[in-house]
C-alpha cells in the first residue's frame, strides 16, 4: 500500500514539474533588459565557459561568428533585437535556457501637471514621459502641503492619475509633489509646487443648445448647464464666456457673462449658420475652462409662401407670343398641314396690327355654325381650318 501512494505521489510531481516547465517555457522564461544601441551578451544558464551550445532565436538558428562558448553577443540591439532566445547543450541539444531580451532606454523626467476641477473638494494630478522608455516604468507619487505629508489616491481608471483632497482652504502654504520615474534601466524624477488657487480650472459647460427665437430674423436664444463636477455653485459661482461667428467668417464675436446660463444673441447674420462654444472660469480664481463642445444654429427664417399659379398667367408651354397675339406652334402645324392655302401668320399679324389701331376687337360668336350634310370634305376642312385660325385671333386679340 505504501508503495502504490509513494509511486502515485511521484506520479503527481512529476506532473507538476512538467507543468511548471511548459509554463516557464511559454513565458520565455527569464528577462534580461538592454538599452538601446548597447552591445549585449547573453549567458547560457550556468554552463562552462567552454561548453558547446547552440542559440536559436523565435526558433531559427542564430550565426555562429555570434556565439562565444555558452554566450551569445549582439552588436548595438535595437527595437528589432526583441526575442525570445533560447540555448541547447551540444551535442545531445538539451534545453538549457531560455531569455526575453527587451530593448528600452531609461525614463526621462515626466511631465507633471496638476488641476483643480472639483473645487473646494481637491485637486488631481497627472503625469507622462515626454518620450517612451519601451519597457515597463512604473511612477511613485508624494503630496505635501507645507510639511505635512498628504494622502494619495491611485485613479481606478486612468493609472497616470491620483486624487489628493485639500486639507484646508484659503491656505497660503503651497502644495508639493513629486513624481518619480523608474524601470529596470534607470529612475528620474521631476518635483513642481503650486498656490492652492493657481491650480483651480473648471469643466466645460455642459449641455449647449442654441434656438432661433420666432419672427427674429437675427437672433439666437443660447442656454447651457454648470459643469456637473464643479460641486458649489452657489457659494463658489462661476462666470462664462461665450464665443460665437458665422460658418463664413473666421473672427469670432466675444460675450462675457456673470452667473447666468443663457444669452440672447442679437446680432446674427439672417439665414447664416453659427458655430457657438461656451467656457466657464470661478469667479475670482483659477483660469477659464476649455471651450465646450461647438454647436451649430442658424436664425428663424420666413417660409416663403406657395405662390398658386392660374392656367391663366402661367400660359400655355410652346406658345409664342407676337405683339400681344399667342401663336401656338404645334396647333399652327396641325392646321397648316391640311391640304388648303391659308393666310401666313405674319399676314395674319399684319392685319390684326392694324384691325387695332383702327377699331376694337370683335365681339365673340354667339354659337357655333351649322354644316350641311351636302358639303364636300376639302371644303369642310378649309372652312374649319379658317374658323380654328378666326377662333385663335378673336381669343387673344
Amino acid at each position: 500500500m505504501a508503495n502504490i501512494v509513494t509511486s502515485a505521489c511521484c506520479v503527481v510531481l512529476a506532473a507538476v514539474v512538467v507543468v511548471y516547465a511548459q509554463r516557464r517555457s511559454q513565458q520565455g522564461g527569464r528577462i534580461q533588459y538592454e538599452m538601446i544601441g548597447s552591445d549585449v551578451t547573453m549567458m547560457c544558464a550556468t554552463l562552462e565557459s567552454d561548453a558547446s551550445v547552440t542559440w536559436k532565436v523565435n526558433g531559427t538558428d542564430v550565426k555562429a561568428d555570434k556565439v562565444e562558448g555558452p554566450r551569445l553577443i549582439l552588436k548595438e540591439v535595437s527595437l528589432a533585437s526583441n526575442a525570445l532566445y533560447s540555448c541547447f547543450e551540444n551535442p545531445a541539444g538539451d534545453l538549457k535556457d531560455q531569455i526575453t531580451l527587451r530593448v528600452g532606454e531609461p525614463p526621462k523626467e515626466p511631465v507633471v501637471t496638476c488641476r483643480s476641477n472639483t473645487y473646494p473638494k481637491g485637486f488631481y494630478c497627472t503625469w507622462h514621459l515626454p518620450r517612451p522608455s519601451y519597457i515597463p516604468t512604473e511612477f511613485e507619487v508624494s503630496v505635501k502641503h507645507g510639511n505635512k505629508k498628504l494622502e494619495v489616491q491611485k485613479d481606478t481608471v486612468h493609472k497616470n492619475r491620483c486624487h489628493v483632497k485639500y486639507p484646508e482652504l484659503f491656505s497660503t502654504n503651497k502644495y508639493k509633489v513629486n513624481v518619480i520615474a523608474i524601470n529596470a534601466l534607470g529612475n528620474s524624477s521631476t518635483y513642481i509646487s503650486f498656490d492652492e488657487f493657481s491650480i483651480v480650472k473648471p469643466d466645460p459647460p455642459e449641455k449647449l443648445v442654441a434656438n432661433p427665437v420666432p419672427n427674429n430674423v437675427r437672433r439666437l436664444e443660447v442656454t447651457w448647464n454648470n459643469p456637473s463636477t464643479w460641486p458649489d455653485v452657489e457659494n463658489f459661482p462661476l462666470k462664462y464666456f461665450l464665443r460665437y461667428r458665422p460658418l463664413i467668417l473666421d473672427q469670432w464675436q466675444h460675450v462675457e457673462l456673470s452667473d447666468s446660463t443663457s444669452h440672447t444673441i442679437t446680432d446674427a447674420y439672417a439665414g447664416k449658420e453659427y458655430i457657438i462654444q461656451v467656457a466657464a472660469k470661478d469667479t475670482e480664481i483659477g483660469t477659464w475652462s476649455d471651450w465646450s463642445v461647438a454647436i451649430h444654429a442658424t436664425p428663424w427664417m420666413e417660409v416663403p409662401r406657395q405662390q398658386i399659379t392660374t392656367t391663366t398667367e402661367a400660359g400655355i408651354a410652346g406658345e409664342t407670343s407676337y405683339d400681344g397675339v399667342l401663336f401656338q406652334p404645334e396647333r399652327w402645324h396641325q392646321v397648316s398641314s391640311l391640304n388648303t392655302e391659308l393666310p401666313h401668320w405674319k399676314d395674319i399679324l399684319k392685319t390684326h396690327r392694324k384691325g387695332r389701331e383702327t377699331s376694337p376687337s370683335p365681339a365673340p360668336p354667339s354659337a357655333k355654325p351649322q354644316l350641311s350634310a351636302a358639303m364636300g370634305s376639302s371644303s369642310v376642312l378649309t372652312w374649319s381650318a379658317n374658323l380654328f385660325i378666326t377662333s385663335v385671333l378673336v381669343l387673344f386679340i
